[in-house]
């Protein structure tokens, strides 16, 4: 089993906001790594607290995952951290080297994990 790591800047804490930031991203870590949902174990999701608008777990049933478990969190309010971040981790059943996975940060959150952001993707396409 490997984890997938994703996050992404949300413009403003809006119900559509929410939902497309969280879509987008995680049909990219879903392109990025080619997974099927069948071999997704769980996927779990975090919000930072000025986000409260909707459940981003509903993205992913909106993408047809209807049989992956789904759990959402808020995140630990820590001064001076990011903003409108959503947070994703996969558990995804492949047997696959850990430094193979593409992990997925965009917008503002490219600066959570500027050594994994700035990574050239055409490794794993």
């Amino acid at each position: 089993m490997r984890g997938i790591r994703g996050a992404a800047t949300v413009d403003k804490n809006s119900r559509e906001s929410i939902l497309t930031t969280t879509r987008d991203l995680l049909q990219e870590m879903q392109s990025c790594n080619a997974i099927q949902s069948e071999d997704l174990s769980a996927v779990l999701f975090t919000l930072t607290d000025d986000l409260d608008a909707a459940f981003p777990a509903e993205a992913a049933r909106q993408l047809g995952w209807v049989d992956v478990p789904l759990m959402c969190f808020q995140e630990v309010r820590v001064p001076g951290a990011l903003e409108r971040v959503v947070r994703v981790l996969m558990l995804w059943n492949r047997d696959v080297a850990q430094d193979s996975v593409c992990h997925v940060y965009r917008g503002g959150a490219r600066t959570l994990r500027p050594d994994v952001a700035g990574r050239d993707r055409s490794l794993w396409t």
